[in-house]
């Protein structure tokens, strides 16, 4: 293992700082469990620089901050190199050199890193640190790896060749490594070839390497070359680390942390070289058959062919490696060209160096690269006020501008050159004329011939300050440069950057000195083939023509018409959908035909029909079937996530057979997977049949197909409907050779509905369910839909073992927060939603993070997003599995539909009842040991549930109680309304009825009045409804039936609701509904009575007043309803509503300061004995008598006592049952002659329990 700590047995010399805050914190203290290295508060760009003694193999750093203190770094740069002077910066896969690093001073923070790389030096470059309770920078680190280097120099004339053992290679995998560093743009690396066709080559172009690989056989005429691209400017003069491995046809190819995988064309798995293998160039001028690329001019260091070290065997000369000049002298030490290239990092950077004032020649060179359309490269002021030369980059072009004081400015540009790479530029000035060249084309130079003057300067600026100094200010609007510099000529005079700021002849800002950061998009972040422009910190995807959007082209369509219809989308039309999502299939366009059901329709080249003949069984007509605006794998994926898919199949045949049944098939289809399928539409699938056969209706019932009985002219067609199976992919025609014969087929549309990935779970208890470790690269997506009562719970997690990546959707009552760590500490994106998530209605969640930002949105709110900054390092390298619902937090509730990245997970198939996972959205309502009564919500908490009473006429855990006992002359007023409606409001309503509802007590069309009671008494006004006219609604009790009494105008209406004497003790239940001119009542469970008003009476309840229950005190009342007024209800009465209004809720559970209630007399509450004693489950949360799971028993209590008192339990419980078996059994039976459909009276059942379920228990006639 390579993992050696490096800087614990360093001497205090080989460490190096900018500035030491005291002699305390010098730059030696640095080391891990030291005291710490601080510096001083002036240093402006502080680092610090470890000298390591020799070259070692790097893949970890650990950091902590200031011992004892509040002394901490929370980000940095590591910068590495062979010497102190030119330094490359690591970068992290996504184009980032910022490394997290610690939240407090004494826990250590690891970083390891993505490819291993060597150096000598490394300098630690803090970016940013505590500053709380007056904190600052405070380091201690140390370094993991092992001594590891080989180095071969090579001028582009060198080659080395290593012979294969047995001057031949055959292997089935190969692992080849090769590190190098060079200035060149061009060059080959590696190059070998068999006499079969076989290939590989590493050659570096333009900045990129290229590998070549081929499993091809010229004897079977197999070309199964393929070319992978990794890497960009490595021209840079830094070292680059590539890997080859190949097992098979599978190749991964990595340069320093790209990846890139492909897999071989052809059917070979080995690759045969002959002989030998070339390494860093070809010098053989008697083989005109190698490539031409130019050879290698560079360092490589630790050449590796599989497990083979070629740089050791060629410096101890070994046989198996050769030096086709062997005259010339190999050097295995890297002579480094002395280069100082600087890094224009910041927002604000400049650079300001001195020139020499008044000279009339202007000469600048210098070598920038850059991706920045814009930026100021070189400004200077002329000398005697003469005005000033600016030379800057516009739309990517190169601009020279000369300003003249109180003259027009000369300006003019050409070449476009932020490529990324090395550009020269030289610039030659004197009076009248400026010559432009650039790189070092002197045939072509640009030239401006126009007047003007030219004195230098004594400053130059590349960069400009932002400052109100005059003296240096520049005059220019492009003030910045982002990129990097090298090679600086002032008047002819190279620029030593090092002696001219240890003078302090120069000034600078953001700058790093020594090293090139530059980036640019590779890997392309941009996905689905998006087109990547790189700026300096930051890039942009350009998701054109990929059928894809948002910032890195991940977004996508919906995945079906299904999905449109859900999200609110119900008219027919085109659509685009993407059934993999943001998986690597393409959107297409099909045609939605929306109804109930959505179906999603896929149109095709055969839908016409086409006429076959002179086919046979050996020659048979294929016809491939080409699907309009998809791909096969496109449409089979629609198929696949479909819940139905069918298809039309019609074969017209005139004297052609079709499947032949049971010998061989003249004709058949291919679907899915290419396999082939003999059986036709209308029938089973894989049974050899046409749909004839199954409905018995063949022209020839010894066949099984029309087709088969080979008659003039019959068809065969149906559905084909087997999902698994569609979409038809081709037919095959085999018997229309014969004299007459021929064919006609059709095959309809691919028509698909429903979505067979929202598979639906309930979580009923605290569990949680796993699927495989979630691995989406640098972007990922996750959808679900969830409903729940219940809050707070976490949806899902991923992380790694030592929780430094992970990510997590959680809910509280209103937010939902998208929770991850994925490079940069611990940050979240939280979304308020103004109304709770927790409400029992289904909701939908989308999430999504890439390098650009995370952002998470439900249902139709808008996206709550948290962009991260430019260079954002995203990784997402999880271990553990997926966790659904975790335990510490869990999720009570429902959810269908998770996908991540478009991949639908499985809920179902984790369904486990004893663990509180069910299949689809059922929880405790659903198998409620008690339901909630009255029509009462039951408000669902998955692991218990609750009743909502609020939209009832009752109370209770279940809605089963809430009424009031009646005394002798007591009664009951409650208002609906103290005053009468408007005229004006009135002539409103009489133009619109539906202006104003029954709650404003107006022209009444509908009535919904229910109650239960019970009493011996009558006769009694059960209840009473007065209005501000005439009207009215009353219930009677009589001697021998109960009748309802409507006035609507001036008509009075009697019904007659029972004939049956209900003053009998027992309770009764009473129903009255009336919608506009019918009337529909019901007592108890006796079948409903329906009448009806007819159409020249008024039909309209006029401007409800008041209700009253028990008697009736008001002063003008009709006779009938006086006659039975007196001396009122004697009795219990619970239940009460006339549509909205519940008078005895209003009097008993007030939620208002002054309810609309009167009483005279006495009224108590009571639950009038018409339910049971309720004894269901009771959730411990609402039991004000739980006092916990425990069971304590008193020290002093001896074992002795404790026995003989659950002895005496236990007899007394023996007795009482014995006592109730004998009571029982002396019990008779009551017998009724009522209809069969009618309960017995004496039933104690609560009213509102519907019959079905208790017929069997009903009395016999």
């Amino acid at each position: 293992e390579c993992v050696d700590p490096l800087i614990s047995g360093l001497y205090a010399s080989s460490f190096l700082a900018s500035s030491r805050y005291n002699f305390l914190y010098s730059a030696n203290f640095a080391k891990l469990y030291s005291s710490g290295w601080s510096p001083s508060p002036r240093d402006k760009q502080p680092w610090l620089q470890v000298d390591l003694g020799r070259k070692y193999r790097l893949v970890a750093i650990a950091t902590q901050g200031t011992f004892n203190s509040y002394d901490w770094i929370s980000k940095y740069t590591l910068l590495y190199g062979d010497r102190p002077d030119s330094w490359t910066p690591y970068i992290m896969k996504g184009g980032n050199s910022t490394l997290p690093a610690n939240w407090n001073y004494y826990q250590v923070k690891r970083n390891v890193f993505h490819y291993a790389f060597t150096a000598k030096h490394i300098r630690l470059l803090p970016l940013e640190w505590n500053t709380e309770n007056g904190g600052k920078i405070g380091v201690r680190l140390e370094l993991y790896g092992c001594s590891y280097s080989y180095v071969l120099q090579y001028n582009g004339d060198d080659s080395v060749v290593y012979t294969y053992p047995g001057k031949r290679s055959r292997t089935l995998h190969d692992h080849i490594a090769i590190n190098f560093k060079t200035l060149e743009q061009d060059g080959l690396l590696l190059h070998s070839e068999g006499i079969q066709g076989d290939l590989l080559t590493l050659e570096l172009k333009k900045g990129r390497l290229y590998l070549h690989i081929s499993l091809s056989s010229v004897i079977h005429k197999v070309d199964g070359r393929i070319t992978l691209t990794a890497g960009s400017l490595l021209d840079n003069l830094h070292w680059h680390y590539v890997t080859i491995k190949r097992y098979g046809r599978q190749v991964n190819f990595t340069v320093d942390s790209q990846t890139v995988t492909a897999v071989c064309k052809g059917e070979f798995t080995h690759l045969d070289l002959d002989n030998q293998m070339y390494v860093g160039g070809v010098i053989e001028p008697n083989l005109p058959h190698l490539p031409t690329i130019p050879n290698f001019r560079g360092c490589l260091e630790n050449v590796f062919i599989n497990g083979v070290n070629v740089i050791d065997k060629a410096k101890r000369e070994d046989t198996d490696v050769r030096i086709p000049r062997k005259q010339k002298k190999m050097h295995f030490a890297c002579r480094d060209i002395l280069l100082r290239p600087m890094t224009f990092a910041g927002p604000n950077n400049f650079l300001q160096v001195p020139g020499f004032f008044g000279r009339p020649k202007l000469f600048v060179k210098f070598k920038f690269r850059s991706w920045d359309y814009t930026g100021l490269l070189m400004f200077t002021r002329f000398a005697d006020n003469l005005g000033a030369l600016e030379l800057g980059l516009s739309e990517g072009q190169i601009n020279v501008t000369i300003f003249q004081t109180g003259k027009k400015k000369i300006q003019f540009g050409a070449y476009r050159l932020n490529d990324g790479y090395w550009h020269t530029v030289d610039l030659a000035a004197r009076d009248n004329l400026l010559t432009l060249t650039i790189d070092e084309e002197e045939g072509s130079p640009l030239k401006i011939t126009n007047p003007f003057s030219i004195r230098t300067g004594d400053r130059y600026f590349f960069g400009c300050p932002k400052t109100n100094n005059t003296l240096f200010k520049c005059e220019t609007k492009l003030n910045r440069f982002h990129g990097c510099m090298q090679h600086i000529f002032i008047d002819n005079e190279q620029l030593d950057i090092d002696i001219t700021l240890q003078r302090q002849w120069a000034r600078y800002e953001e700058l790093l000195i020594g090293t090139c950061g530059i980036t640019d998009c590779t890997p392309n972040p941009c996905e689905h083939e998006g087109r990547c422009i790189q700026s300096w910190d930051d890039f942009i995807c350009i998701c054109e023509n990929t059928g894809y959007k948002g910032e890195v082209c991940h977004m996508v369509y919906k995945e079906s018409c299904e999905a449109y219809r859900l999200s609110g989308k119900y008219w027919s039309g085109n659509y685009t959908i993407d059934p993999d999502l943001s998986g690597p299939l393409k959107p297409f366009e099909v045609y939605c035909k929306m109804k109930y059901k959505a179906w999603t329709v896929i149109m095709h080249d055969r839908i016409e029909g086409t006429r076959v003949s002179g086919s046979s069984i050996d020659k048979p007509y294929i016809a491939d079937v080409n699907y309009w605006n998809a791909s096969w794998d496109e449409v089979s994926a629609l198929a696949n996530t479909s819940m139905y898919c069918e298809q039309w199949i019609d074969y017209s045949c005139y004297k052609s057979r079709l499947l032949n049944t049971p010998g061989r098939p003249f004709s058949y289809w291919i679907g899915r997977n290419n396999e082939s399928h003999y059986y036709w539409g209308g029938t089973f699938r894989e049974v050899q049949k046409c749909g004839c056969a199954i409905n018995q209706t063949c022209v020839d019932p010894k066949f099984q197909c029309n087709c088969d009985a080979d008659y003039r002219q019959y068809s065969d067609k149906g559905y084909l409907d087997f999902r698994d199976h569609l979409p038809v992919r081709r037919l095959v025609i085999g018997d229309t050779n014969r004299t007459g014969s021929e064919a006609h087929f059709t095959v309809g549309p691919l028509r698909c509905h429903g979505d067979n990935i929202w598979n639906t779970i309930a979580f009923t208890k605290p569990t949680y369910i796993t699927f495989p470790t979630f691995r989406p690269g640098s972007t990922a997506d996750i959808s679900f839909h969830f409903k729940t009562y219940r809050a707070p719970g976490v949806f899902l997690e991923n992380s790694d073992d030592q929780l430094r990546n992970f990510i997590r959707i959680e809910l509280n009552t209103h937010n939902l927060v998208f929770v991850f760590m994925v490079g940069d500490g611990i940050l979240n994106v939280t979304l308020r939603s103004p109304v709770p998530l927790n409400d029992n209605e289904w909701h939908f969640v989308q999430a999504e993070i890439n390098a650009k930002l995370a952002r998470i949105k439900v249902d139709y709110q808008p996206w709550a997003v948290r962009r991260f900054p430019g260079q954002t390092f995203v990784t997402m390298e999880f271990t553990h599995p997926i966790l659904v619902n975790r335990t510490l937090r869990p999720f009570l509730g429902c959810l269908r539909g998770l996908r991540m990245n478009g991949v639908p997970l499985d809920l179902e198939g984790k369904v486990n009842e004893e663990q509180g996972i069910r299949r689809n959205c059922t929880g405790q309502c659903l198998n409620a040991t008690i339901p909630c009564r009255n029509s009462g919500q039951c408000i669902e908490g998955y692991a218990a549930y609750t009743c909502d009473c609020n939209n009832t006429a009752f109370d209770g855990f279940y809605c089963h109680k809430i009424g009031a006992h009646f005394e002798v002359g007591s009664w009951l007023r409650y208002n609906i309304r103290k005053k009468p409606i408007s005229d004006e409001a009135a002539w409103a309503n009489w133009i619109d009825p539906h202006y104003d509802n029954f709650s404003l007590g107006y022209n009444d069309t509908a009535d919904d009045i229910e109650f239960s009671f019970s009493t011996l008494h009558k006769p009694a006004v059960l209840l009473y409804i007065s209005s501000f006219v005439q009207d009215y609604i009353a219930v009677i009790l009589k001697v021998d039936s109960v009748d309802l009494r409507y006035k609507l105008g001036l008509i009075t209406h009697t019904y007659q609701l029972t004939h049956r004497n209900l003053a009998d003790g027992y309770p009764h239940y009473v129903n009255i509904t009336r919608h506009n001119r019918t009337v529909k009542t019901q007592v108890d469970f006796m079948e409903p009575i329906v009448e009806k008003i007819t159409l020249v009476e008024d039909a309209r309840f006029d401007s409800p007043k008041s209700m009253f229950l028990g008697r009736v005190m008001v002063g003008d009342i009709d006779y009938e309803i006086q006659r039975h007024n007196a001396p009122g209800f004697i009795g219990c009465i619970s239940g009460v509503r006339y549509n909205v209004y519940a008078p005895l809720k209003a009097l008993f559970r007030p939620n208002e300061t002054d309810p609309p209630v009167t009483t005279q007399g006495y009224v108590s509450e009571s639950n009038c004995g018409a339910f049971p004693p309720v004894l269901g489950y009771v959730p411990w949360e609402v039991d004000p008598w739980f006092t916990g799971i425990y069971f304590y028993i008193h020290d002093d209590l001896g074992l002795f006592w404790i026995t003989i008192v659950i002895l005496a339990l236990l007899l007394l419980l023996g007795g009482l049952y014995t006592i109730y078996v004998y009571a029982y059994q002396q019990k008779g039976s009551y017998h009724t002659n009522e209809p069969k459909n009618l309960e017995s009276p004496s039933s104690s059942r609560p009213l509102t329990e519907t019959l079905r379920r208790e017929k069997k228990y009903l009395p016999e006639i």
